[in-house]
């Protein structure tokens, strides 16, 4: 009966620590499942919150849209607006250099003109030294 009631012990320890391991086991899968379901409903309440601002932004977009719908008539018409002033401001850039060598002509007229003023009041006044040098 010695043997017996040892071999009977050894069991018994045996079964209970076979019993703590599935337990351990049981309560470390329980963990592990509480633990991927918690990270699952977590990343799911994300997904769903990026759900929603990406709808927000859809509906922004449509709203910009069509707020904006009728500028493109305005953006074409500024444009051309935009390239009729190129064209008039290139041909007011040509009217400003013919003005600008109007301009040069006419100051080397004047410095013509200013020379031979010159000339004549130098011959005037020889003809005045002449004339008063005649004897009468």
């Amino acid at each position: 009966r010695i043997g017996i009631s040892g071999v009977d012990r050894r069991e018994a320890v045996m079964a209970e620590e076979e019993e703590r391991r599935e337990a351990g086991r049981d309560e470390l899968a329980e963990s592990l499942a509480d633990l991927f379901t918690s990270i699952s409903t977590m990343i799911k309440g994300e997904l769903e919150g990026t759900n929603n601002q990406l709808l927000l932004l859809e509906k922004m977009n449509q709203r910009v849209a069509e707020e904006y719908n009728g500028y493109g008539d305005v953006a074409s018409g500024l444009r051309v607006f935009v390239e009729q002033l190129c064209e008039k401001n290139h041909g007011f850039e040509e009217h400003v250099q013919q003005i600008e060598k109007i301009d040069q002509q006419l100051t080397e007229f004047e410095a013509v003109v200013s020379m031979l003023d010159k000339y004549v009041s130098l011959l005037e006044k020889k003809v005045q030294s002449a004339h008063r040098n005649i004897p009468t």
